[in-house]
């Protein structure tokens, strides 16, 4: 592997890094509140770590390769949480290094998981910070670095294809880089349009901007330790579903909407998987909860498309506790927990489209054994779909939930019980935050020891660099010439 490079990228990063500290510094400045000198103190450190890095190796002239790109995303990720967690930790807001690196982790993995019990103490810029992550993780830390440097050059893709959520990294336009910028494109514009309407909702500037990064990002830290539901408004309750559900599609669409590619976007099957599923579970638990706890049934009908789309799209904001639900409503929100956003999109979990090719992959065995000689493709959005690919779904899937069952078994070593080992394991291996029993949405991490943290900080960097990625380079065969 050629290391130069890879260093040489991993310090650019940090200046990135660095710069998305200044926005929440600017907020502890003018608030006057604690975390001014922390922030300070962060921003000067990641800045010359990233300098020492880049000018140690600024000779080099090598090329990005697919092993370089594994390394730089899997280590830009961990450095990104190391240095991102400065400001929890100098601050004092969380009490360990290990608590504020599982936060930041939650924060950049778009988890939403919390070692935080009270949210609302915490000073404005950290809580900034807090939710900023979400948004710069969302659409991915590296493809803003993909878009902006050229250092990079046709290397950029390896690095994009490391990751990019999904089974296909997807080129929207031929170069590369201008994929980057259209996808950061939608997502600002997204940003902007859901910014506004949260305002004319009666949050304020700070609040919008935080519900917002929460929103798009799919990450699901909020200002209140009620999450959304302290908000209490109908109206934001469905504005926050709407752009939840918006975010769990693929952004390639909005490309296409923009381009007057309406059929294509129509017909396309994974977007009508993913609607599909959320159209008739939150149907279900509209019925079921109108019957069992609530008043009225739009009021069933709030709760349950808040609830779906947060948990579907992996976004981990709660409306309600929703471990009051019947057996038969809870047992819905946790079998979304394994299905996830679109692939393209900010959310996590296995995604909509692999789910889509095993159900494709189960009918064609079907078919093989009714007509043992027929040769049968697989087609998503009528294109046939490569061996190697089903492939590689098949093994992702197998993966995922081998890690997902030895994951539960070692989580249960804290002795919290099976359902709250699994929610656990599920909740951060999916990028959802929240689970159930242990880890409701009334609870929080907090009462995990410091391996455990440290077990299910890995899961959450797993579950959002697609397993393959990380696994790649804990692998000996790595590292060999």
């Amino acid at each position: 592997m050629k290391h130069r490079i890879v260093f040489k990228v991993l310090g650019f990063l940090m200046l990135i890094i660095a710069l998305g500290m200044i926005p929440p510094f600017l907020i502890a400045l003018v608030t006057g509140q604690s975390d001014v000198v922390p922030f300070i103190t962060s921003i000067i450190a990641t800045t010359l770590f990233g300098l020492v890095l880049i000018y140690s190796n600024s000779s080099s002239t090598e090329t990005i390769k697919t092993r370089e790109g594994l390394a730089i995303v899997t280590l830009g990720w961990f450095f990104a949480s190391v240095f991102g967690a400065l400001p929890f930790y100098l601050s004092g807001s969380v009490p360990t290094f290990v608590d504020a690196f599982f936060e930041t982790v939650s924060g950049f993995t778009t988890t939403g998981a919390t070692i935080i019990t009270d949210i609302e103490v915490l000073p404005k810029g950290i809580l900034f910070w807090r939710s900023f992550t979400h948004w710069i993780g969302g659409m991915g830390i590296l493809v803003v670095a993909v878009a902006i440097l050229r250092v990079l050059g046709s290397g950029g893709f390896h690095i994009f294809k490391a990751e990019s959520p999904g089974p296909v990294a997807e080129r929207i336009v031929p170069r590369i880089k201008d994929t980057a910028k259209i996808l950061y494109t939608a997502y600002i514009i997204i940003t902007i349009a859901e910014f506004v309407l949260l305002m004319l909702g009666g949050m304020s500037a700070y609040e919008s901007a935080i519900h917002t990064f929460g929103t798009l990002g799919t990450g699901g830290f909020s200002t209140r330790n009620a999450s959304v539901g302290g908000f209490n408004s109908p109206y934001i309750f469905m504005v926050i579903s709407i752009f939840m559900i918006m975010s769990g599609v693929n952004f390639s669409l909005y490309y296409d909407i923009y381009r007057g590619k309406w059929k294509d976007v129509y017909q396309n099957s994974e977007l009508r998987l993913y609607l599909g599923i959320i159209a008739v579970t939150v149907l279900a638990i509209t019925i079921n909860t109108n019957m069992t706890l609530y008043n009225n049934i739009f009021e069933a009908f709030q709760h349950a498309l808040f609830q779906v789309s947060s948990l579907m799209t992996t976004t981990g904001y709660t409306s309600f506790d929703y471990e009051q639900w019947s057996t038969f409503s809870k047992a819905i929100l946790f079998m979304l927990m394994f299905v996830g956003g679109s692939a393209g999109s900010t959310g996590g979990s296995i995604k909509v489209v692999r789910i889509l090719a095993l159900i494709k992959l189960v009918q064609r065995e079907f078919t093989k054994i009714l007509h043992p000689r027929s040769v049968v493709t697989v087609k998503i959005n009528k294109q046939s779909v490569a061996d190697d690919t089903l492939m590689n779904i098949a093994s992702f899937f197998m993966l995922y939930m081998m890690i997902f069952i030895i994951g539960t078994i070692l989580i249960s070593l804290e002795g919290i019980g099976l359902l709250g080992a699994g929610s656990a394991v599920a909740a951060t291996l999916g990028n959802i935050g929240p689970g159930f029993g242990f880890v409701g949405p009334t609870s929080t991490y907090a009462g995990f020891s410091a391996p455990a943290k440290l077990l299910l900080s890995f899961f959450m960097l797993l579950g959002r660099l697609e397993l393959f990625t990380v696994l790649a380079i804990l692998t000996p065969k790595f590292w060999k010439s």
